[in-house]
């Protein structure tokens, strides 16, 4: 994959740098925290989020969240903000190739591509695209563990430090809990419900997260999901001690901003690109 090519003059939508991150460096000349790349054509940048995308949905099917047809991530397209690229449906996540990926409108009309896209899939991110200028992807999948705790119809607890991320920034959503989300005022009301969070459950549904990128997006959903992985297993062994909101809160702003969620996917898409190139096809 050719580098990005970077430009001071054109920056993409993804934010600098969290000051707070830097408290997991020690302060030394010469060494600093990567930055998310900023691009001189705006053909670089689509090129560059279709490319997060198809990995973010490698990593989907590696994690095991594929559910059949269930589950889609979508981007914004950087020139034209009212529409998105979506992996098509009923396709594997393991096998998303750049070269699969479908433009869509927020009308549902493909714009680019021959699948066929999610009815479920459209509605929903049509939904909080137009509800959230600041959202940039938006990730949903059917993972056990996410579907499980959105049965129980609560926010997760602070009880470790990863829990802390999205400390009162996710809700629970209960406006058409259990059903198929196939109109757009189901949907509508699933975006309202979001509302300014970064993550919500959808009660008897799973998990729906968003970002300033692809990358912080898909980050958040795979920590959540493990999040509700570590609070089943703790309820069910015992009573689970919360972390005090002043150290959650603290918690937080280290490492649950837009940077922080960026910067946490890193590992994971250095992995997808080794083991699987062929996404970029």
């Amino acid at each position: 994959m050719a580098a990005p090519t970077t430009s001071p003059s054109t920056a993409s939508t993804a934010p600098a740098a969290s000051a707070s991150m830097s408290a997991y460096v020690p302060t030394q000349e010469g060494l600093s925290l990567p930055e998310p790349p900023v691009f001189a054509t705006v053909e670089e940048e689509r090129r560059y989020r279709k490319e997060q995308l198809a990995g973010a949905l490698r990593l989907f099917g590696r994690f095991g969240f594929g559910e059949g047809v269930a589950g889609h991530i979508t981007v914004r397209d950087p020139e034209h903000p009212d529409m998105f690229w979506v992996n098509p449906f009923g396709m594997s996540f393991r096998h998303i190739r750049v070269s699969d990926l479908i433009l869509v409108d927020h009308e549902g009309t493909v714009r680019h591509g021959n699948k066929p896209v999610n009815r479920a899939g459209f509605v929903i991110h049509a939904a909080v695209h137009a509800a959230r200028p600041d959202v940039v992807a938006a990730c949903h999948a059917h993972s056990t563990h996410g579907k499980a705790w959105s049965s129980l119809g609560r926010v997760l607890d602070p009880i470790t430090q990863d829990a802390c991320a999205l400390y009162e920034n996710h809700v629970v959503v209960t406006e058409g809990r259990g059903a198929v989300v196939v109109d757009e005022e189901s949907a509508r009301l699933l975006a309202e419900g979001l509302g300014p969070h970064s993550m919500c459950f959808h009660q008897n549904h799973g998990i729906f997260t968003v970002g300033q990128t692809v990358a912080e997006a898909a980050w958040w959903f795979v920590s959540t999901e493990r999040n509700c992985q570590a609070q089943l297993l703790a309820e069910a062994a015992g009573t689970p001690t919360i972390i005090d909101p002043e150290n959650a809160r603290f918690t937080r702003d280290q490492i649950g901003g837009a940077y922080a969620g960026w910067f946490a996917f890193q590992p994971l898409w250095d992995e997808i690109v080794r083991s699987d190139p062929d996404l970029f096809d």
